[in-house]
């Protein structure tokens, strides 16, 4: 008896610490009530990344990117269902490493940057339906010669530390019988600086990844994206597991925003019009596998996907 009211009073207290002291709004139920700690504290926090491709800072802590406005979309519609006059979006910056703890720990409500829905991580987060399906792939220096996997042989390749691409290099290093030494940048940008300053040949990661911080170098046109697509991996907003209310709003503005074409004319504005910070165009087409997702929303992991022959 002694030991079950132990248990009790350290869960209230791990609790309370987490939401710090929402007391009288019943801080208990919102351990796993998104909806009913954002009504309460009036705020909500959202993930967001860097140097993504689809989650960018401009620095000056403004964010910016398809997947952040997204977000943000979301957020609102959230706000309208709460009845909220207003709602206060608190921007946490997070990365490869430090994304899914941050989630599970409380400090971050949503996470809208570049995740990868895999079964792994389905064990410890939700996710939202699927609103980009990532393909890939891997910059190179124009002029290196490299066109393919098999032309990595000896050479050095850098990827992304905590992403799902270091295990997509792997399998395909030991599929193919390639041999090459891999280097790992703590986030994109620093990923991306390894293979523009020649420490590394080429820099495997998600397409619009590549093509982003592609855009975004001293001389674009040094870089090119080449060879086979690597692997198709399904790319969703991330969430506290447990939380069925939260996914369903979540979910239904995505819907809204997939049904009323607002998602389309977003993904437009952030890949195929001039963006900033240089007002470079990214020029990246909507996929047939994203579309394939917008037309039949779900949440499935990346294991479900086929790779089209």
């Amino acid at each position: 008896m002694q030991k079950r009211s132990f248990a009790k009073a350290a869960l209230a207290a791990l609790v309370f610490a987490a939401f710090g002291g929402l007391g009288s709004q019943g801080a208990l139920a919102q351990a796993n009530d998104t909806l009913a700690k954002i009504k309460a504290t009036g705020s909500v926090t959202l993930g967001v990344r860097e140097s993504s491709g689809l989650s960018y800072t401009l620095g000056n802590g403004k964010y910016v990117g398809f997947h952040t406005e997204m977000g943000e979309r979301i957020l609102e519609d959230i706000r309208k269902q709460l009845g909220l006059q207003k709602l206060e979006i608190k921007y946490q910056p997070v990365t490869s490493q430090n994304r899914i703890p941050l989630v599970v720990n409380g400090t971050v409500d949503l996470e809208c940057g570049s995740t990868t829905n895999n079964r792994a991580r389905q064990k410890d987060v939700a996710f939202a339906v699927t609103t980009y399906v990532e393909e890939v792939r891997m910059a190179v220096k124009a002029n290196s010669g490299i066109q393919s996997i098999k032309d990595l042989n000896g050479k050095t390749v850098a990827t992304t530390t905590g992403t799902t691409s270091v295990q997509t290099l792997r399998k395909h290093e030991r599929a193919g019988g390639i041999d090459f030494k891999e280097v790992y940048g703590k986030d994109h940008a620093d990923s991306f600086l390894l293979l523009e300053s020649g420490r590394a040949d080429a820099f495997v990661m998600d397409g619009s990844i590549l093509a982003a911080n592609i855009a975004k170098a001293k001389n674009p046109q040094d870089f090119k994206i080449v060879g086979e697509v690597l692997s198709v991996e399904p790319i969703a907003c991330m969430m506290r597991k447990d939380d069925p209310a939260f996914k369903k709003a979540v979910d239904d503005s995505i819907k809204r925003q997939i049904a009323d074409g607002s998602l389309a004319k977003l993904y437009d504005k952030w890949f195929m019009q001039p963006i900033p910070p240089t007002n470079t165009v990214i020029g990246l087409p909507l996929s047939e596998y994203t579309k394939e997702a917008w037309a039949h929303p779900n949440d499935k992991p990346m294991e479900d996907y086929v790779l089209k022959k």
